[in-house]
């Protein structure tokens, strides 16, 4: 079905054609404004500055080594599963992205 962009607009029914300006921002200012949630990320405290000094700060993630079934890509080393393996040169591992 075509659209007529240069018709004019209906109203949707909740909006009559006769509401004023004062009318219609009244009714807005009443409804409420989604709750906004912050996490500790979120905050300016979170932000990392090039050139900080982060010595001082403690990882605090786990690091689970490679495992069985993955491989380290010699080219962006990258470690994926063993489905992703292209090749094999000299001892070095290649995945299907860097041979893509």
């Amino acid at each position: 079905m075509a659209t007529d962009y240069d018709a004019p607009r209906t109203r949707p029914e909740d909006e009559p054609a006769t509401a004023s300006l004062a009318v219609v921002q009244a009714r807005g200012a009443t409804a409420q404004a989604p709750a906004i949630d912050l996490e500790d990320a979120d905050t300016a405290e979170g932000i990392d500055l090039p050139g900080a000094d982060l010595s001082h700060e403690e990882l605090t993630i786990q690091v689970i080594p490679e495992q069985t079934d993955e491989f380290t890509c010699g080219s962006c080393f990258l470690v994926r599963h063993r489905s992703q393996r292209a090749r094999e040169s000299r001892g070095t591992v290649y995945c299907i992205d860097c041979e893509g």
